[in-house]
Parts: structure tokens; C-alpha cells; sequence
């Protein structure tokens, strides 16, 4: 079982070998219970992930350091490279042989946003000639996307801002991300509308580079005694994400 004794026999040297608990964190134009924005004053990464990561880091009594991603493929693609110790993302099967995967602390749905005066009602709608559709690079949702559309035309960004600004200016018929995303997205840009219909769902989990048994054990106790003590809930929360519900 993920939360047994054992796991607090593990040290912070096992889990943050720099002395420093290096989170990886994907930072883009709207906020979700996974991707974070910047914070306007700061300039640094602001969101769910973010207040996780400074729980992780508290509870192992170490520094934090923020390395910042455009998308959860590019985290994990760098997993080998001993950049981050820890990691929150959608669980996805092709990130399996980068990451090893805990438990969740949220349902992660995705779906559509359309442009202003789009006459889009559906997500087949969506799959229609000459409809011109965006997603973001290296995620599990563009995944999803590349595979069920036949007829509209995809475009793949790698930074999330691009599409953003695109789908504003009426450039882009509709936007693939997560209904998090999607929605703070909406109240950005007057007219645009997030369909009802979920294209994928699955779970955020705390992820670990591949093959760090101890740090993996520590993380899955970690998200456990997160979700049981109200911390997670107090993330979503601070967010905005009120009806977000903690994974059981």
C-alpha cells in the first residue's frame, strides 16, 4: 500500500540530494489545478502545483526551487537530466518510461474552447473542414485531440500564451486544454465559450524521475497525508478552484 510506515524512513537526502527540493512546474496563460501562470508582480509561477510543491518542501524542512516547463512532456522528457526531484502532472501512459507515477489529488477533465461568435454548439462541432483547431504540445490532451479529429485542421503550440492569443483575435475555431485552463481562459477573452462536453479525463499525479525508488515512496505518503490533513483541498481552494474534487 502506497501510504505504509516505510515511507517515512526515507530522508530528504534521498528525496532532494542537492539539499534543495527542485519542483518542475508548467507555467502558461491560464490556471488550472496542474498548470500555473505568473504572477504579475513577481514574475514567478503562482498556482495549485506551486503551493504543493512548498507543502513538499516544508515537510522535508528544505529550500524550494521552482524549474519552470512549457508542458508536462517537457518535464518529463527532462527526467533524466537530474534538473527536478518532483513533479505534479496528468497521468498519461506514454510518460511511463520518463516518470514514475503516485497517487492523484484531482480529476483532470479536458475539453474545447471556441472563439467568439463561433457557431460551435459540440465537440463534433469541432471536427468539421476548414475548422482550425489548437492544442498545446506535449500534453496528454493533445493526444487525445490528434487522434479523434478527422476533418478540422490541428495545430500543435508549443507555448500555451500563442494559442491563447490566437483563439482572441478569432484566429484559432477552438482550443483543446483542461476545463480549468479553459475556463480562467474564458474570463480572459469576452465572447469565447468553454463547451460542456469533456474530450479526456484523467488524473493530476505526483510524479518522480524513473527509477528513484525512495523519493517515489516518499512522494505517494507525501500526496496521502496531502489529501488526508486538507492541504490539497486548502491549494484548490486559494486558487479558485472551489469545485475541483480532491482524488480520493
Amino acid at each position: 500500500m502506497i501510504g505504509t510506515p516505510s515511507a517515512n524512513a526515507e530522508g530528504p537526502s534521498d528525496i532532494a540530494p542537492t539539499g534543495t527540493l527542485r519542483v518542475a512546474v508548467a507555467v502558461g496563460p491560464a490556471a488550472s489545478a496542474f498548470w500555473t501562470t505568473r504572477d504579475p508582480s513577481t514574475g514567478k509561477p503562482r498556482g495549485v502545483t506551486v503551493e504543493l510543491a512548498r507543502a513538499a518542501a516544508d515537510r522535508l524542512h528544505v529550500p524550494l526551487q521552482l524549474v519552470e516547463y512549457q508542458s508536462s512532456d517537457e518535464i518529463a522528457a527532462a527526467s533524466s537530466k537530474d534538473v527536478w526531484d518532483l513533479s505534479f502532472m496528468p497521468a498519461d501512459v506514454k510518460r511511463e518510461q520518463f516518470v514514475d507515477q503516485g497517487p492523484a489529488y484531482v480529476a483532470y477533465m479536458s475539453g474545447y474552447l471556441v472563439r467568439a461568435g463561433s457557431d460551435i454548439r459540440s465537440a463534433a462541432d469541432v471536427d468539421r473542414a476548414g475548422m482550425r483547431v489548437g492544442c498545446i504540445e506535449g500534453t496528454s490532451t493533445s493526444r487525445t485531440v490528434e487522434k479523434s479529429l478527422k476533418q478540422a485542421k490541428l495545430t500543435k503550440f508549443v507555448k500555451p500564451e500563442e494559442a491563447a492569443e490566437l483563439i482572441g483575435k478569432g484566429e484559432l475555431d477552438a482550443l483543446a486544454m483542461g476545463m480549468g485552463a479553459l475556463e480562467d481562459l474564458s474570463r480572459k477573452l469576452p465572447g469565447t465559450k468553454v463547451l460542456d462536453e469533456v474530450i479526456q479525463s484523467t488524473g493530476v499525479v505526483v510524479v518522480v524521475p524513473k527509477g528513484k525508488r525512495a523519493a517515489k515512496v516518499w512522494a505517494a505518503h507525501f500526496l496521502d497525508e496531502a489529501k488526508a490533513d486538507g492541504t490539497v483541498r486548502r491549494a484548490l481552494d486559494g486558487n479558485g478552484f472551489t469545485s475541483d474534487k480532491v482524488a480520493p
